[in-house]
């Protein structure tokens, strides 16, 4: 787990990165920038429990090539979760808040994860954990607002211009932060079409 300092802004940013690509370079870039965060943690899952595993590479190569694409130094690349033998977001988000009292974490996730975020493992618990910051993907623009999680937790949506604040607010908040969007995708990349 990266060293974190109390009082810091630290977005988390997790995923297989099945290969990472400057989709989530982007996500990353505009995360840290709108967020004001003083780190943001590329966290390379072993493997997605709703995902197939036949295609995944192996953890190493993915953590590479994730190292090549964040280049600013902030930018923190870990596989921690296979240390801990973590499976859901939900435990992870519990060790991270367990191991670093006083910093400020906020879930940072692509637009286009809000559909199907309602069938993660205790995706309610997630949400009361962290702040989250729903990063606008091509083709979720519209649709998120349809989310089960978005209309669950409609009352707990905070104002865009209040990103900076966001990693600071008690959990459940969250927010859609509009920005350019980059039509990669890791299943397309696989599969050598551009677009999925």
């Amino acid at each position: 787990m990266p060293h974190v300092e109390k009082g810091m802004q630290v977005g988390l940013f997790g995923g297989s990165f099945n290969p990472p690509h400057g989709g989530h370079a982007l996500v990353a870039e505009i995360a840290m920038r709108r967020l004001r965060l003083d780190q943001f943690w590329w966290m390379v899952t072993p493997g997605s429990p709703l995902k197939d595993t036949r295609e995944l590479a192996p953890l190493a190569e993915r953590i590479r090539l994730s190292r090549a694409i964040a280049r600013d130094p902030r930018m923190k690349v870990t596989a921690f979760e296979a240390s801990y033998h973590v499976r859901y977001t939900a435990d992870t988000l519990a060790l991270i808040k367990a191991r670093n009292p006083g910093v400020d974490f906020v879930w940072v996730m692509g637009a286009d994860n809000l559909r199907d975020f309602h069938h993660w493992q205790r995706w309610r618990q997630i949400a009361m954990t962290f702040p989250i910051a729903v990063i606008d993907r091509p083709g979720s623009t519209l649709s998120f607002l349809s989310s089960v999680v978005a209309k669950t937790f409609a009352y707990a949506r905070v104002d865009e211009s209040d990103a900076p604040r966001l990693a600071r607010m008690r959990a459940p908040a969250w927010t859609f932060i509009h920005g350019r969007r980059s039509w990669l995708s890791s299943t397309a990349i696989r599969n050598g079409t551009k677009r999925p």
